[in-house]
């Protein structure tokens, strides 16, 4: 037997595996229940760090590195590694949800539910919100946030389904983005249709989809959950190994699918880049600066208070950490604008590419999918620069993470790239045609590197 036919019987055994110790992972999922509310809720008991205090003997900060340092950046890391096995097998919201549909009403999920803009439009308020209450560094802004969040997955796990992931399907904030991401992940469970069909002894009981799929008719990892329930289903559904560009270059979207890419520009990379950023560009305090002075000339003072609660914008004067309105309102604008110049750039660029290639089929969505590299890049260098932040802050120099950024964004933007000049191919660009559609991808991805460069290079 090959090295590869060794290692696909393995990771096919592994999917087996987790089909046969369900009774195991609940016992998980209920572990990673318990940290996870205790890291959202303990630290909200407790006072504010002071500045003398550390990561090893606070326990806020610990739990602020742990989710925000070590969790996010990491579970985005394993999505892109083994699709969304995080969803199906260890995620909080996700195993609560279904627990509690168990004994909810079970009622069929509305028409409204099911309206595909949901995670796109979850996603933008999530992550503005997070930015007016400051959620990365503030546990009672972490609680509102990811508690309100699970509370809202146990309702709508409560009033539709039965034992089923209605909020994981439809609603979930971070649904989208790990379904983009997943598509890039080497792992996945392969369906042979036909064999399916066939329907071979032995027959299996029928496994529980919690979210929901037509699983005989599964093409790809972007919505699999990765829990292993099917694996084996009348020895049609195999744990395999495939290329990382599978999913983007044969795996299509559909036409018109256009939230896939609504999401990707304008949240993952647009927004996203602006969120990471506001708080160390000169630009914002240039601009804020500029408006405060006009305001005072005018003598409007009462968008300098600082003076809202908490929960609307970041208010903690023990630590001499307070928004005012005006802040509020800047903060907004630069989001905004980011998502606009960052996301709108993005999007004009790949229409004249699909235009210039005959605006075959589904040319621009499929040309947004080649993307998905450079936006994993942006969120987890976002991310991670919460971690670095912590570390440093703790007395680590950590002298190559600037090196280190360097080349997963260059990697990143040379993934990309690639994948965009084989999607060109695909819809049969040929010549001067593919060359003048692949610039306008490079133009794009430059556009995208060079606001990165600036966070972490050229405002440094």
């Amino acid at each position: 037997m090959s090295g590869v036919s060794r290692l696909n019987r393995t990771i096919g055994g592994f999917g087996d595996a987790l089909r046969r110790h369900g009774r195991l992972i609940r016992g998980m999922q209920w572990a990673v229940v318990a940290f996870y509310v205790l890291l959202l809720v303990a630290p909200t008991l407790l006072p504010l760090p002071d500045n003398q205090a550390r990561i090893l003997d606070n326990l806020t900060l610990l739990a602020q590195f742990i989710f925000w340092g070590i969790w996010w950046p990491f579970v985005l890391l394993s999505v892109l590694l083994f699709g969304r096995l995080w969803c199906g097998v260890l995620c909080p919201e996700g195993s609560l949800s279904e627990w509690i549909s168990w004994r909810g009403l079970g009622r069929g999920t509305p028409r409204w539910i099911r309206w595909g803009g949901w995670p796109t439009l979850a996603f933008i308020l999530t992550t503005v919100y997070g930015q007016l209450i400051s959620v990365y560094d503030y546990a009672q802004a972490a609680l509102l946030i990811l508690g309100g969040s699970t509370v809202a997955a146990m309702l709508v796990g409560f009033l539709y389904g039965r034992g089923k992931r209605v909020w994981c399907r439809y609603l979930c904030p971070v649904s989208g983005v790990f379904a983009l991401l997943a598509r890039l992940a080497p792992l996945h469970y392969k369906v042979d249709e036909q064999r399916w069909l066939e329907n071979p002894p032995p027959h299996q009981p029928p496994p529980n989809c919690a979210p929901l799929l037509d699983i005989r008719r599964m093409r790809g990892g972007a919505d699999c959950h990765a829990c292993g329930r099917c694996s084996g289903q009348r020895g049609a559904v195999r744990l395999s190994l495939r290329s990382a560009n599978e999913e983007v270059l044969i795996v299509a979207p559909q036409p018109g699918n256009h939230w896939n890419s609504s999401l990707l520009l304008f949240g993952v990379i647009g927004l996203a880049m602006g969120a990471f950023q506001w708080t160390v560009s000169p630009w914002f305090i240039t601009a804020k600066q500029a408006l405060a002075g006009w305001l005072v000339e005018r003598d409007i003072y009462w968008p300098l208070q600082a003076d809202a609660p908490w929960w609307l914008l970041t208010h903690y004067p023990q630590v001499n950490d307070t928004f005012s309105w005006l802040d509020g309102l800047m903060i907004l604008t630069y989001l905004l604008a980011s998502t606009l110049l960052v996301g709108g750039g993005l999007w004009l660029l790949l229409r004249v590419a699909a235009w210039l290639v005959g605006r075959t089929g589904n040319a621009f969505e499929h040309l947004t999918l080649s993307l998905i590299p450079l936006g994993a890049c942006g969120l987890f260098l976002g991310l991670s620069a919460t971690t670095v932040k912590l570390l440093r802050y703790e007395g680590l120099a950590l002298a190559w993470a600037q090196t280190a950024r360097a080349n997963l964004l260059i990697g990143a933007i040379a993934w990309s790239l690639w994948l965009g000049w084989q999607v060109l191919g695909r819809h049969a660009a040929r010549g001067g045609q593919r060359l003048a559609a692949f610039a306008c991808l490079l133009l794009g991805a430059a556009w995208v590197g060079y606001g990165w460069w600036l966070q972490f290079w050229g405002w440094s």
